[in-house]
Formats: C-alpha cells, sequence, structure tokens
C-alpha cells in the first residue's frame, strides 16, 4: 500500500513519477508478477521489484518514461543481459503519472469565478492570486488555492513548474502589461489573456518596445477564448476552456477566427 500511497501524493503535490509494475516472470526471478515500485525522476524510489541490477535498470527507464511522459513496457533476461545469476526473465509495464494540472489565475473578478469553476470540475488545481481580499476568498472561490498579495511579488518569489496554465484576467491593464511581459520568457504550458484586440496590440507594440524576442508573442493565447461570441462571464468561461481543452488534447484542428471587432472582456 504504501506505493500507491507515495503515488498519491505525488500526483496532489504535482511531482514527476511513475509506477513500474511487474507483468511477466519466466523461471527464477526475484519478485512476482503484480510486484510494483514507485519511480521519482530523481530516481529515487518507494517499494521495490527486486534490487540489484535489473532495478537499476528499471529505474533508468522509468526515468527516461517520467521526461517522455510515455509508458513503456521493459523486458529482459536477468542473467544473459544483466549477468545476474538467477536464470530468470522478467517484464516490466512503467506508467509515468499524470499530476494534477496547475490552472493560475491572476485576478479574482467576475470572468475569474465561474473560469475556476469550470476548471475544478476538468481536473486542475487552480489557484487564485488577487490583492483584494473582499474578492479572491473562499467564499467566491470554493476549493482553490487563494492568494492575496500583489500578483507582481507571487510572480518575483515563486517558482511554477512547466506544466502550469496562466490566466491573466486582473482589473488594471498595467498590472496586465506587467504580468505578461514577466511570464512570456517562462516555461509553462498555457497563457491566456483577456481583452480587446486594441489592448493586445499595444501590449505587443510595448513588449516589441521593450526588447522581448517576437517569436514569443504567438505563444500567447490573446485575445484568450475561441471566439464562440460570448458575452457573459460564464460564456467566456466556456470559451477559456474550450480553447484549455483543444490544447490539452493536442488538438491538430485550428482555432475558430478570433473576431477583430471583439469588445473587451473584463474581469472586475
Amino acid at each position: 500500500m504504501k506505493v500507491f500511497t507515495a503515488a498519491s501524493h505525488a500526483i496532489s503535490a504535482g511531482l514527476p513519477a511513475a509506477i513500474a509494475t511487474v507483468v511477466g516472470v519466466d523461471g527464477s526471478a526475484p519478485r512476482h508478477v503484480g510486484s510494483r515500485m514507485l519511480i521519482y525522476e530523481d530516481g529515487e524510489i518507494v517499494g521495490t521489484i527486486g534490487g540489484g541490477a535489473f532495478e537499476q535498470r528499471v529505474i533508468e527507464v522509468a526515468v527516461q518514461a517520467i521526461q517522455q511522459r510515455r509508458p513503456v513496457r521493459y523486458e529482459v533476461h536477468l542473467t544473459r543481459d544483466l549477468g545476474m545469476c538467477c536464470g530468470g526473465a522478467m517484464e516490466v509495464f512503467i506508467e509515468p503519472l499524470t499530476p494534477q494540472p496547475h490552472f493560475v489565475i491572476f485576478g479574482a473578478g467576475h470572468v475569474a469565478k465561474p473560469t475556476a469553476a469550470f476548471a475544478k470540475e476538468l481536473g486542475f488545481q487552480v489557484t487564485i492570486i488577487d490583492a483584494r481580499e473582499d474578492w479572491a476568498n473562499t467564499e467566491r472561490f470554493a476549493d482553490c488555492e487563494i492568494i492575496v498579495r500583489d500578483p507582481r511579488r507571487v510572480v518575483e518569489e515563486r517558482s511554477f513548474h512547466e506544466d502550469t496554465y496562466f490566466l491573466i484576467v486582473t482589473h488594471d491593464h498595467a498590472l496586465d502589461q506587467w504580468l505578461l511581459e514577466a511570464l512570456i520568457t517562462q516555461n509553462w504550458s498555457w497563457l491566456g489573456l483577456i481583452g480587446s484586440q486594441a489592448k493586445i496590440t499595444k501590449f505587443f507594440l510595448r513588449l516589441r518596445a521593450a526588447g522581448v524576442d517576437e517569436a514569443l508573442f504567438s505563444k500567447v493565447s490573446a485575445p484568450v477564448g475561441l471566439d464562440l461570441g460570448a458575452e457573459t462571464p460564464e460564456e467566456i468561461a466556456v470559451s477559456i476552456h474550450a480553447e484549455l481543452i483543444r490544447v490539452r488534447r493536442n488538438c491538430e484542428r485550428p482555432p475558430l477566427p478570433l473576431a477583430k471587432t471583439r469588445g473587451e472582456k473584463r474581469s472586475d
């Protein structure tokens, strides 16, 4: 049970890991079918599937599987391939765990509320960052991490995993601009920015003037969301998550064209 307990903790904490399960044994082997071991990305383990050269090789294969995010079957003859004296063969299925994706929303306004609620339903771990305590609270954002601080200070002091999804929907244009400039050069899975086409154009002009590589501009979803004709906060949240689903599922179909005259959607 300790392997499953550790796996559950790894998923909750967003720690890259994989479970290796013995699925085949032929002849003499150190463990039986069904034996399991948890492997972390740094090579640390919980449990054992036999020790020795075999286990060390499984750890190496598991680390590669974690980094590539792909399951793999590993088969080996213990004596012929690894020089062990057991004389048998073993097969292991290595399955990388899928951590709960992290969705960070800068701003706790009208759009953020339904967007956070939908994100929880879609399996995201949600963090709300806003300095306004009357907006950023557990009454409005149940089961979310709430950080009541200036978002600029949080970005400067906190490290985010590259699997993080960011959404900028604050009540302040200057804050939106600062966050975009601070985040655009970092590694993340997705970054969305709310606003009109005119606002986005101005923001990118300022980034260009600040010397930001223009190749990075295309990484940003701005104006955020698929163009569904959304107007209400709930409809805008649907359009945002429609885009997120397309991104997460690696859909090859192009997004619907964004309307150049879309009105600016504020979060306050």
